[in-house]
């Protein structure tokens, strides 16, 4: 059956109220979390933006549902800070921890003052990063001189089994990379054609591990409330790469966005104040063969949201 879990976004909701969020999605049925991991929000309008790794460990202790994040390592992050936190999650809480890895964007890793290297660097970036992670949840101690620099780094507190690296892509051709190195593959939602072809470009150059995807969504008592919530919170978000990789300010986001129509953010967010159209959608989705769906509620209030689709929306898809 298909995992129906919640995307914690920091980036537009306090931790404490994201923490309140996921003990009640459990509470009311959801089968999982993921989180968020930025440094910046996406929009002055969103104004949040806590540290991932803290909230983790409160969300993992509080409930008993797995969690997983999407992390960008190499430049905010060092591979092997990275690996350390992995392994201790992954060490105190077995089974239940994930991590989606990905290339970044400018406006999280800005903020070290290094170049914002081109997509083909950030790839060949990761991909060294990725390799550091695994050998150091293998126990190794390493040593690497290329885009990163580790050195005589070895992470002590390990897990038996270590957590999956999920590959993080919105394109055929980033999937099919993914496919050479990740235990699976996670990406946002989209038209059913779309997300055809990146599966089928995962699984067919080889990619193994369970399909994730996010589902960017707006529910209320109204139409007219649930677009005012997507237009509100969402509209810097529409933008296709490079544009959302290289924008580097939540305050260039809102100039850029500020134009953004009602339907350009409904081509990116599900919006619809029927519930059975929203549980139609997620069959669709799980239909497509994705093991695990998170359900991410660009509104900034969390709770009716999440009482009405545990009543009525997850009962009709798992049907």
């Amino acid at each position: 059956m298909t995992v129906i879990g919640v995307h914690a976004s920091h980036e537009q909701v306090h931790p404490s109220a994201l923490l309140a969020a996921v003990q009640r999605a459990e509470q009311v049925g959801f089968d999982a979390a993921m989180s968020s991991d930025h440094f910046s929000p996406w929009s002055s309008r969103q104004g949040q933006s806590a540290f991932a790794w803290s909230w983790l460990g409160a969300a993992l202790q509080s409930t008993g549902l797995p969690l997983g994040v999407v992390n960008a390592p190499g430049q905010r992050y060092h591979p092997a800070i990275i690996a350390q936190a992995i392994g201790t999650l992954g060490a105190m809480y077995p089974g239940r921890f994930w991590a989606a890895l990905g290339s970044g964007e400018a406006s999280n890793e800005h903020i070290t003052g290094e170049v914002w290297p081109d997509k083909a660097t950030r790839n060949a970036r990761l991909r060294e990063c990725v390799e550091v992670i695994r050998a150091l949840l293998r126990g190794e101690e390493v040593t690497h001189r290329g885009l990163v620099t580790v050195d005589r780094a070895r992470v002590w507190t390990r897990p038996e089994e270590p957590p999956p690296l999920i590959g993080a892509a919105v394109s055929e051709a980033t999937a099919r990379w993914c496919a050479e190195w990740a235990d699976g593959l996670i990406t946002v939602n989209a038209p059913v054609e779309q997300l055809e072809r990146m599966r089928d470009a995962y699984r067919e150059a080889g990619g193994r591990g369970k399909l994730h995807l996010q589902v960017h969504l707006s529910w209320a008592e109204s139409e007219d409330e649930a677009t005012a919530l997507a237009h509100e919170q969402w509209r810097s978000n529409v933008f296709a790469p490079p544009v959302c990789w290289d924008l580097d300010l939540a305050e260039t986001f809102d100039v850029v966005s500020e134009h953004v129509t009602v339907e350009q953010v409904a081509q990116v967010v599900n919006i619809s104040a029927d519930l059975g159209r929203h549980a139609k959608t997620l069959r669709e989705y799980a239909d497509l063969g994705f093991d695990e769906i998170y359900l991410h509620h660009v509104g900034v209030e969390q709770e009716r949201f999440l009482d009405a689709f545990g009543e009525r929306v997850l009962p009709e898809v798992r049907a």
